[in-house]
């Protein structure tokens, strides 16, 4: 048995405080959410007593329901090309060893350090040209570009570590090598495509210059955009604020409970021998 040293107390006193300082915000928002309009307690009082009713106020007034559709949309399309592309990319990059082969891995690996914004100015003048303002599928063609480098990534480092004794007994059976990877090898690649599904829904879900770029004024605007100009016109009511908040950020929270298993598999390894 461990003994409980002033360390371990320590330790624990830390983790406590940190707990407390992460779930302050998160406390504010859900009781502020909970109160009335003219409840007298302060910002860190509980509501007396809660109410409900600025959950459906938030959501006809701020209109929301559209703003969401269009963010699952926009999230799902380009998700889905992203994991699709990424892995089928990923493939020759772990398998094939020649210097074609590494020169292309440096180069998707540099879509890393370059920021978006030394090319805000052309890519939207390119959306512009292709009549795409306005449209969600100048969202998810930026999407795709740029959020492909970190996904071929992660695929490439997990495939590196499956072994080709897989290929070869499907290659054996007849199978071509598009039909191996599609029904052998991209099975086994689960944990690293639910750290991918994860990491990319947040980020295309949370991302708020992008759409305010291209979809500003137009009906399609995503949640981002939607509680800007809500929050806008609605400051001083900060009840009916959170509660949009609130409803917005429930499907990323769900989503993120039912895959974090597989997040961290993602993360921590791989495949085990």
């Amino acid at each position: 048995m461990t003994k409980y040293t002033w360390r371990t107390a320590i330790l624990e006193s830390g983790m406590i405080l940190g707990t407390l300082v992460f779930c302050m915000p998160f406390y504010i928002l859900v009781t502020t959410a909970l109160k009335k309009p003219n409840d007298p307690g302060g910002p860190l009082a509980l509501p007396s007593p809660p109410t409900l009713a600025n959950f459906p106020d938030a959501w006809v007034r701020g209109e929301l329901g559209s703003a969401i559709l269009n963010s699952v949309i926009v999230t799902v399309i380009s998700v889905t090309l992203i994991v699709i592309l990424s892995a089928l990319a990923s493939y020759p990059l772990a398998r094939v060893t020649r210097a074609w082969s590494r020169l292309t891995y440096i180069l998707i690996a540099g879509g890393l350090i370059l920021p978006f914004q030394l090319a805000m100015l052309p890519l939207y003048q390119t959306m512009r040209d292709l009549s795409l303002l306005g449209t969600p599928w100048s969202l998810v063609l930026f999407y795709v570009g740029t959020q492909m480098p970190f996904s071929v990534i992660l695929y490439t480092g997990f495939l590196r570590e499956i072994p080709v004794v897989y290929e070869e007994a499907a290659s054996i059976d007849g199978a071509n090598q598009l039909g191996t990877f599609v029904r052998v090898l991209f099975p086994m690649l689960r944990p690293v495509t639910g750290t991918v599904i994860i990491l990319n829904v947040v980020t295309v879900w949370n991302d708020f210059l992008t759409p305010l770029l291209y979809l500003y004024g137009s009906n399609q605007e995503t949640i981002p955009v939607a509680l800007f100009q809500f929050v806008g016109q609605y400051v001083s009511e900060w009840n009916v604020v959170f509660a949009g908040l609130i409803i917005t950020i429930l499907p990323i929270l769900i989503l993120y409970f039912l895959m974090q298993k597989t997040v961290i598999k993602g993360f921590s390894g791989g495949l085990k021998g």
